[in-house]
């Protein structure tokens, strides 16, 4: 059943108002940052294209990661030369996908994603990440009851030129599971196995869609007050942020 926020949707927790104004953060970094993103990218595109092959038509995980890369900007020929690329190299690195889960400062509850083909450097990475910040690395499943996995599409208020209750009619017929209104976004959600259909639909009504992927989404959020704790969990974000082999840190931290 779907649930649609209308009235009440402007008291709705900041899901999609923390997380888009994350994103147009990263969106705004310097070349270097933004090269480090699509190095991840392109991993993300060889993976897919080793388990599923080159053809986004046929392989619907390269499809949705080749729309997670137009998102974050990465230029066309530049996903182009990635799939092929990885299409032709049959000596390419095989990378395995692992999850760490742990805490940061006044318990916040942090999920770690990684590609590595070094499970021991990047275990011990993430590990010394924790540890600067004051966190610790936990056992697996340790935080992760506290999100929901979820497909999120975040759209910037400033490209839609529709009103709102037209976009939710849309959302309704994509086939999504909730539609929220935030301050500067819309946030539309969906079951992940729904996500690839409900995203395809989007993208053929030419929603301008900021970001579009799976993931995963805090049921509850927890507020930092202490400054020495916010610097120490900025920190662990900005170490793992500079970890090749870390794709994606979900957390329950409202900034």
């Amino acid at each position: 059943m779907n649930k649609i926020h209308t009235e009440e949707r402007r008291g709705y927790k900041m899901a999609g108002h923390s997380k888009f104004a994350n994103i147009k953060h990263k969106k705004e970094r310097n070349d270097a940052a933004k090269g480090k993103i699509f190095t991840k990218l392109g991993r993300e595109i060889a993976v897919a294209v080793k388990a599923g092959g080159p053809d986004p038509n046929n392989n619907s995980t390269l499809k949705d990661i080749i729309a997670k890369a137009k998102s974050n900007n990465m230029p066309n020929d530049t996903i182009d030369r990635s799939i092929k690329k990885a299409a032709g190299d049959i000596n390419a690195v095989n990378y395995e996908t692992v999850t760490y889960e742990g805490y940061g400062p006044n318990g916040i509850a942090i999920i770690v994603d990684a590609l590595t083909d070094n499970k021991n450097r990047t275990a011990a990475n993430v590990r010394n990440a924790f540890t600067k910040g004051g966190g610790n690395v936990g056992t697996p499943g340790c935080v992760s009851f506290m999100f929901d996995r979820k497909g999120q599409i975040l759209v910037d208020k400033e490209e839609y030129s529709g009103s709102a209750d037209d976009l939710m009619m849309t959302v309704l017929e994509a086939g999504a599971e909730d539609f929220t209104e935030e301050e500067d976004s819309f946030e539309i959600v969906t079951e992940p196995d729904e996500f690839s259909a409900v995203r395809e639909n989007l993208e053929n009504a030419q929603l301008p869609m900021a970001q579009a992927e799976v993931t995963m989404i805090p049921q509850t959020w927890v507020e930092l007050s202490d400054e020495q704790d916010i610097k120490n969990m900025q920190k662990i974000l900005d170490l793992l942020d500079e970890d090749d082999d870390v794709q994606e840190v979900y957390h329950n931290w409202n900034e």
